[in-house]
């Protein structure tokens, strides 16, 4: 059985999905090969797809769900049937459901964002962890103006941020402060059908706060608008930056680059205007149309969502997890890793917010973070305006996907 995976081949992760697929087996008796593809995943699979020789099982972003789904190469999962499925918590399972109201995966992982902050240099500038988004912006003033690193130098940024346009990355980033002040992209108003909400004051409030950080303030890193995540990790590690709102996949990174003392987490403060909330990501567990190995498709989907799969996913505390947060509700998180700072994400997941269920989010994504980057690399640019021009253009896609 052919499981795909979206990991550097090699990586710690891909090694993790080994160890993985091998349990299984030796649980099953049914033989594995695990492939780990990074870049170009989707293209790859779709190759795949018009050769009709698909794999068995994709392990793959919850937010790929309605292009897959869109495309037939999902199959249908009766939660109900699945062993164990009665054990994963309810807004994993919604993260598993399309448009149409149905099952086309069994949950794997979860993560909600928060933020990483230079503990190190918050005591040197002598400020407490921020709670509003106020007490954000002056800790971002505080690590830009005051020499944090004691180098004698004005060479630090309050903010690091991947603001580029690759994968969508500005809107990535945004998504987060636009869910913690009670924002959104666009509103579910019925079975399948949506409505865009760029337009929304307290969407609007979040993106102007942001380009506040780099216009006025000017607290973010220099050539953050044209940064994806693998930069901004760098930057981040390099001291250029001491505050960086990510996912929990790069603490163990930090914690052995930077060093366990100088990093914290804090949750992502509520927002002036809503909130509390913040980005909700995770992998799925897609059985593919078109196997041969249906039976086996079940059994591996079974075993992911077991305890003793989610553990092997989790890793503990080592670099490699490609569990963040388990999705089945009787693992202990705590008994598994020692690290605290795992507890702010799990905390964070309770109020996380997933990309919503639409027939194909990757050009709403895209598009959303073509005008969020314009307005933070223009200064000049007015952020009501643009994102009005965003909600046309999104309510535009919808028609054209059929879901408005």
């Amino acid at each position: 059985m052919e499981i795909w995976i979206r990991q550097a081949a090699d990586s710690d992760s891909a090694k993790t999905a080994q160890k993985l697929a091998d349990a299984f087996t030796k649980a099953s008796g049914t033989p594995t090969k695990v492939v780990a593809i990074f870049d170009d995943f989707e293209t790859k699979l779709n190759q795949q797809a018009a050769q009709k020789q698909l794999p068995d099982i994709v392990i793959n972003d919850t937010a790929q769900i309605g292009t897959m789904q869109s495309q037939g190469w999902l199959q249908e999962v009766d939660k109900a049937s699945l062993a164990g499925g009665d054990q994963v918590s309810e807004l994993a399972w919604k993260a598993a459901t399309a448009s149409d109201g149905k099952t086309y995966a069994a949950p794997f992982s979860g993560q909600a964002f928060a933020l990483f902050i230079r503990k190190d240099w918050r005591e040197k500038v002598g400020m407490e962890p921020p709670e509003t988004w106020e007490d954000l912006a002056e800790l971002a003033t505080a690590f830009t103006e005051k020499d944090p690193d004691g180098n004698g130098k004005k060479d630090t940024s309050g903010f690091v941020i991947p603001a580029g346009t690759k994968r969508g990355y500005a809107s990535w980033y945004a998504s987060s402060l636009i869910y913690a002040n009670g924002g959104d992209f666009v509103k579910a108003n019925g079975p399948g059908t949506f409505t865009a909400t760029m337009n929304d004051p307290k969407t609007v409030e979040a993106v102007q706060y942001l380009q506040d950080q780099f216009c006025t303030t000017k607290t973010v890193n220099p050539g953050a608008v044209s940064n994806d995540t693998t930069v901004t990790h760098e930057v981040f590690e390099k001291g250029q930056g001491g505050i960086y709102l990510t996912g929990p996949y790069v603490l163990a990174r930090f914690v052995e680059s930077i060093g366990t003392d100088k990093i914290e987490v804090v949750p992502v403060p509520k927002g002036p205007s809503g909130g509390p909330g913040t980005l909700g990501e995770g992998e799925n567990v897609y059985l593919m149309a078109g196997s041969e190995n249906q039976e086996a498709q079940k059994k591996f989907a079974e075993f992911a969502i077991s305890a003793e799969g989610q553990r092997i996913g989790m890793n503990k505390d080592a670099n490699g997890a490609i569990v963040r947060l388990p999705v089945n509700t009787q693992v202990d998180m705590a008994a598994e890793r020692q690290d605290p700072r795992w507890k702010v994400f799990q905390e964070s997941y309770e109020h996380a917010v997933y990309a919503p269920p639409v027939t194909n989010w990757a050009p709403i994504r895209q598009d959303s973070a073509d005008s969020i980057n314009a307005v933070w690399a223009d200064c000049g640019a007015d952020v009501k305006a643009k994102m009005e021009e965003l909600n046309t253009k999104l309510t535009q896609e919808l028609q054209s996907q059929k879901a408005s």
